[in-house]
């Protein structure tokens, strides 16, 4: 079937035979993707025709025993596979969250792996009412738009919105197993450091996280040229910790997310007296809509003690924004 450029259309398709088409696709064959569907193969054919019709160019081949997918189609198959399973997770998520209470919030990666996930069973079991959904990506997403209910950022203050409650700050501090330190000379300067694997994220020259490098360290302890036996590099923080834990190297590690590996002596501080102080903290940020829902302010209220806890762990003075609350 061929069309004509007359009949390409400029409004959107209707969506109801994507899943047709995306069986056929599949299959390569009509009978098959009917039976998958509980159609008949007609049934899936005019569905097939309809949206040729709406596209305005053909989708498939038609031969005597079997289709195939014209470069048109190919394209289009490629965005229906994205999207329908996108689709139907949504749907599942919406049934399964229907008249239950739930929070959502969205943080980046490396701080739900090494902060959030090690405490949440503490709150799942004092809450076992309450759902939680965590998408954990390092691109932010608009609060506006999404349908998240607290987000979890990291940044300085002016990079916030005026409502964002700070939770801690961070430092960074040369951190390694007990072992790798137990097992080489005492570490006494920062020029000792040099005789150890260091471990660094891959991108942070090339990046806003220059202040979090081994280079800007050795800098302001005044060894500019300093280099290390070798660089061992990751692209996450819980990545780089997790080569720290397992004895690879000395990392430059976030105060803030290695607390607890540091107070159970799973890591320790190779040069306690070297800790350099990062512009950067952690802030909590309700979702415009849905602040004053129960489920939300309670887990709002764990976050920051939480945080209270991390706090004292890391030395840090209490700041007065951590007594806001989204009342």
């Amino acid at each position: 079937m061929q069309h004509s450029q007359t009949h390409l259309r400029s409004r959107p398709i209707s969506a109801g035979h994507l899943r047709a088409f995306e069986a056929v696709a599949r299959h390569l064959n009509f009978r098959a993707a009917a039976e998958e569907m509980a159609l008949t193969q007609s049934a899936v054919s005019r569905q097939i025709q309809s949206l040729e019709e709406e596209v305005g160019v053909s989708l498939f081949l038609r031969h005597t025993r079997a289709v195939e997918l014209t470069s048109a189609g190919a394209q289009l198959l490629l965005a229906v596979q994205q999207s329908l399973p996108r689709i139907d997770m949504a749907v599942r998520q919406i049934r399964q969250s229907a008249g239950r209470k739930s929070v959502s919030l969205t943080t980046f990666a490396s701080f739900a792996s090494m902060w959030l996930i090690p405490r949440l069973e503490a709150f799942q079991r004092d809450n076992p009412e309450i759902d939680i959904r965590i998408d954990a990506s390092d691109v932010a997403v608009d609060l506006e738009v999404a349908d998240v209910d607290i987000a979890l950022r990291y940044g300085p203050r002016e990079a916030m919105p005026p409502t964002a409650v700070r939770l801690f700050g961070e430092n960074l501090t040369p951190v390694a197993s007990p072992w790798l330190i137990k097992s080489s000379p005492p570490i006494k300067t920062p020029e000792d450091i040099t005789r150890f694997t260091l471990i660094e994220a891959g991108d942070a020259h090339r990046t806003h996280l220059e202040w979090l490098t081994w280079r800007r360290w050795f800098e302001v302890n005044g060894l500019e040229r300093a280099q290390p036996k070798r660089w061992l590099y990751f692209n996450y923080a819980y990545q780089m910790v997790q080569a720290a834990l397992t004895g690879q190297g000395v990392v430059l590690a976030r105060s803030s997310l290695i607390a607890e590996s540091l107070a159970n002596g799973d890591l320790v501080e190779v040069l306690p007296q070297h800790r350099m102080d990062s512009p950067m903290s952690y802030w909590l940020i309700a979702g415009p809509r849905n602040a004053l829902r129960p489920e939300i302010k309670a887990f709002w209220d764990w976050l920051l003690l939480q945080a209270d806890t991390t706090r004292g762990t890391i030395g840090e003075v209490p700041d007065p924004d951590t007594v806001d609350n989204i009342d």
